[in-house]
């Protein structure tokens, strides 16, 4: 991932245009028409080997002839010639380029695929990014810089808008330009042969012009850098992703109930929402989303409170409130006397709370302010259809002051058209979200509520696991590692349990037989009744072909049933290779609820993970919920709560719960297990019998291959690096444990910081803080690996004494990386700053980064002293007199 002179895409102090043309409706005309007409400050440029001007635009005859070199070059010329020029500009020194022709590689043409690369090498040395090609363009409305052959330029506002497809530009900006919208970056991808969605997302979440980021998503290509790219902008911008092609057909053959369920629309839908973005799915939605998210407004829950002046309109609501998953809010007694005191006597009574037709100002001032008092909802949704006997826009105002300063947020829905207007007026004035419709509003609050969840999960601190969890590997490995040397896909029933049981997901004890003689010995020791599978590695759902029998009862019935299963699975799988069967006593578990695990590797993100309902018909059910590996507690939960299945879970009638904690515990082992076994390529564990009492697997699969590559490598989230842990002994002779930090680390981190003095506090945050916030807290021990690191130290045997702790964030080009320490007040003066330094610095040079760097307040002569000690110097800081910067140079700076 880099931003690497990213800036003179975004800010260029001077732009050509390198294929302007006279010809009229070509593109090369447009884009000069837009760039002279767009209010650029700095030079432009066209060039153009006979004109003398283009559109306003003075020209030069070729790039050589131009009397600068620009920040910023605009390529539209024919394919052929791209490479060349690109050569040429970065001779010259441009640092960036659009390039809007196209014809590189686009349906895998390879004469273009060659033009790409050789485009890409002529900008490599000299490090010029490329946006495109094949794109529409860029546009930065607030500079004035429209470099695209769009028809419409946009108003500058707040939002970035990031696309694949040039057709979205031109929609979008024409779908906004009646509805007053700005924008900070119009940003057209095209082919992104060098800038892609994780450069982008990493230079505009440090950007304060975009306070919004959208995306149009419809491929990504490396899944690792845009998550934790989309991972770190979520963190601070709300960002808001719509995807194409949600229903393109899955290129993979499924060849398990996983891989049929996992489809990629369902992937991405995972990744987003790991990611903290808020998913939608119509271009009305999206700035819909945007408006309500910009507003800044955050809501507690998903319970909502209506009021009305009609009762089919809060039914149309209700509607679309508990069709998208939202609650209505249980008025509270005290809410229902409020209103009975203010309202006519043949109001509803309830919630929504429908205050008939005639309703004035001074009854939904009356009503409003008794629903705001009410803790029971987390918003309310105030609605209005006009009535010849009320005033509309009075009744808004009135509303307006009311809800203005609200605690929760209220959202409006004022139905018709001409005399809505002054009432939608009113409400924008106000800054109060309003729309032309129930589903409108009540799509809205669902908004806040979706993005607060994911919000929750980036700031989650569980615990990965409740207990010492140790897998034992080597077993699982070794079954592995037999199959393949056996030249076999798919591991046999027994040993698919075995490596499940490695990994401490419950399992029915498995036998596998040789013939229907062994199965009655087997039934004999282990007692009836049992279950009796057919063995074969060419037969994946066995009970497609009649391969289950289930609940034996004595000899006969096994051996009759095994005849039979024998000759029904000859006739329907005539070709599969038959090497026995496999028997299991019967799980016997009344009331019991089948669920499905899994596992599949999707193209571009790599191994995700399946959970829903089980059983013979679970994809007719398609009742499931995918997530990104690696999983802990928290998100395993999550993930569960996304189903159906799990209501019925939680309990219902005289039926207890089933062990939520024994479910969430078999998904966090099965993610672990997928991160340490490369070779696994696909899991189905179904049934995965569940209830009050726990969770046993009654039957699973597992499909392997050879491994490429380390199972933490294939994962779109880089895992908890376990490899960084180290003991060492300090100066007094205790023993310390080195380790990255972990999200379950926020309550020892809080600890650890009452235990500093006021004075180092000023030392490591550079000012007084009597607190270390929750969320604080949770965004220092919740980080992503791949681009930051944190280690602790921490007494060897007591994970909550953290008694120390270095950080180091990079920037996105891993040229340079900012680092932090603080050692507790009281473990001072051991050697532990020196210790945590050391291991900081392997590690960055580990990483490759070329140059550290940190703040140290002038009167901190002891981390000073180490500081140097270490190879920094130390100089006066360009941002304060009361801190110098230490720097080491860890590898020559590149160019």
């Amino acid at each position: 991932m880099t931003v690497r002179n990213l800036d003179r895409l975004f800010q260029p102090r001077s732009v050509a245009l390198i294929g302007a043309s006279r010809r009229d409706g070509s593109v090369g005309q447009l884009v000069a028409r837009n760039l002279a007409a767009g209010g650029f400050a700095g030079p432009l440029h066209a060039v153009h080997p006979e004109a003398d001007e283009i559109e306003g635009l003075p020209v030069a005859r070729s790039v050589a002839a131009l009397p600068q070199a620009p920040d910023l070059a605009v390529l539209c010329t024919p394919a052929d010639t791209v490479p060349g020029l690109v050569a040429e500009l970065a001779a010259r020194g441009t640092k960036a380029a659009v390039v809007i022709s196209a014809g590189f590689g686009e349906g895998e043409d390879a004469a273009g695929a060659a033009r790409r690369q050789a485009m890409l090498q002529a900008a490599k040395p000299h490090l010029l990014r490329i946006q495109g090609p094949n794109c529409v363009g860029l546009l930065v409305p607030g500079i004035g810089l429209d470099a695209s052959f769009s028809h419409i330029a946009p108003a500058a506002g707040e939002i970035a808008f990031v696309t694949q497809s040039g057709a979205m530009v031109t929609s979008m900006l024409d779908w906004t330009a009646a509805r007053g919208i700005g924008f900070s970056h119009i940003v057209s991808l095209g082919d992104m042969a060098d800038v892609d969605f994780g450069d982008l997302l990493d230079y505009l979440a440090a950007d304060p012009k975009a306070r919004s980021i959208l995306l149009y998503v419809e491929a990504v290509t490396q899944p690792r850098k845009f998550m934790s790219a989309l991972r770190a902008a979520a963190r601070s911008k709300r960002v808001i992703v719509i995807k194409g092609g949600r229903h393109a057909e899955s290129a993979k053959a499924a060849t398990s109930h996983t891989g049929a369920l996992a489809g990629s629309d369902a992937v991405y839908d995972a990744a987003f929402r790991r990611a903290g973005a808020l998913r939608v799915f119509s271009l009305e939605e999206l700035f819909d989303a945007a408006e309500t998210l910009a507003s800044r407004r955050s809501v507690a829950g998903d319970r909502l409170a209506i009021l009305t002046n009609g009762g089919g309109l809060g039914v149309l609501a209700t509607d679309a409130l508990i069709d998208q998953g939202g609650r209505l809010a249980e008025l509270t007694p005290e809410t229902l006397a409020a209103l009975n005191a203010c309202l006519p006597p043949t109001w509803s009574h309830g919630n929504p709370v429908d205050i008939i037709g005639d309703a004035g100002p001074e009854r939904y001032d009356a009503a409003l302010t008794a629903l705001l008092a009410d803790r029971a909802s987390d918003a309310i949704l105030a609605m209005n259809c006009p009535v010849a006997i009320a005033d509309s826009g009075a009744v808004a105002e009135t509303v307006a002051a009311t809800a203005t300063g609200a605690r929760r947020p209220v959202f409006t829905a004022w139905l018709g058209e001409g005399s809505a207007r002054p009432a939608r007026r009113t409400f924008a004035a106000a800054g109060i979200p309003t729309y032309d419709s129930p589903e409108r509003a009540v799509r809205a609050f669902l908004h806040l509520v979706r993005y607060r969840r994911g919000q929750e999960l980036l700031m989650e601190t569980p615990p990965s696991l409740p207990e010492d969890f140790q897998p034992e590997r080597g077993l699982a490995e070794a079954l592995l590692s037999k199959a393949l040397a056996e030249g076999r896909e798919w591991l046999s029933e027994s040993e698919a349990k075995a490596v499940l049981a490695a990994y401490g997901i419950p399992v029915v004890a498995t036998r596998e037989v040789a013939d229907i003689e062994e199965a009655a010995a087997g039934a004999a020791e282990i007692g009836y009744p049992v279950a009796l599978k057919i063995l074969s590695p060419d037969i994946t759902h066995k009970s497609d072909v009649g391969g289950v029998q289930l609940d034996l009862q004595d000899e006969a019935q096994l051996r009759r049933r095994g005849a039979a299963m024998l000759t029904r699975v000859g006739e329907l799988a005539p070709q599969a290779r038959i090497e026995g069967f496999t028997l299991q006593r019967m799980c016997r578990r009344p009331g019991a609820l089948e669920l499905i695990l899994g596992m599949t590797e999707d193209p571009q993100f790599g191994p995700v993970l399946l959970f829903g309902a089980g059983g013979t018909a679970v994809e007719v059910l398609g009742d499931k919920a995918l997530a990104l590996p690696p999983l802990n507690l928290a998100l395993a939960r999550a993930t569960m709560a996304e189903t159906r299945i799990h209501r019925l879970l939680e309990g219902y009638r005289d039926t207890p719960a089933a062990d939520l904690e024994a479910i969430a515990l078999c998904l966090v082992r099965l993610s672990q297990l997928t991160a340490d076994l490369a070779e696994v390529a696909e899991i189905d564990v179904n049934p995965l019998l569940v209830d009050a009492a726990g969770a046993i697997a009654l039957d699973a699969r597992m499909r392997v291959r050879r491994a490429v590559r380390p199972g933490t490598a294939r994962l779109a989230i880089r895992p908890y690096p376990r490899e960084l842990e180290r003991r060492a002994v300090l100066q007094d002779g205790s023993e310390v444990l080195l380790r990255p930090i972990r999200p379950e680390d926020e309550p020892g981190l809080r600890s650890a910081f009452r235990k500093l003095t006021p004075r180092d506090v000023r030392f490591r945050f550079f000012n007084v803080m009597g607190e270390l916030s929750h969320e604080l807290a949770a965004r220092l021990t919740q980080i992503d690996y791949d681009r930051e690191m944190a280690l602790i130290a921490q007494a060897a045997e007591r994970q909550d004494d953290i008694w120390g702790v270095v950080r180091l964030a990079a920037d996105p080009d891993g040229e340079a990386a900012e680092f932090a320490i603080v050692v507790r007040s009281d473990r001072q003066d051991l050697g532990l700053g020196r210790l945590l330094m050391q291991a900081l610095l392997d590690y960055a040079r580990g990483r490759g980064i070329g140059r550290l760097w940190g703040s140290v307040m002038r009167e901190n002569t002891g981390m000073r002293d180490l500081a140097v000690a270490l190879g920094f110097t130390l100089e006066d800081s360009p941002d304060s007199g009361q801190t110098l910067r230490a720097t080491l140079e860890l590898r020559p700076p590149t160019r």
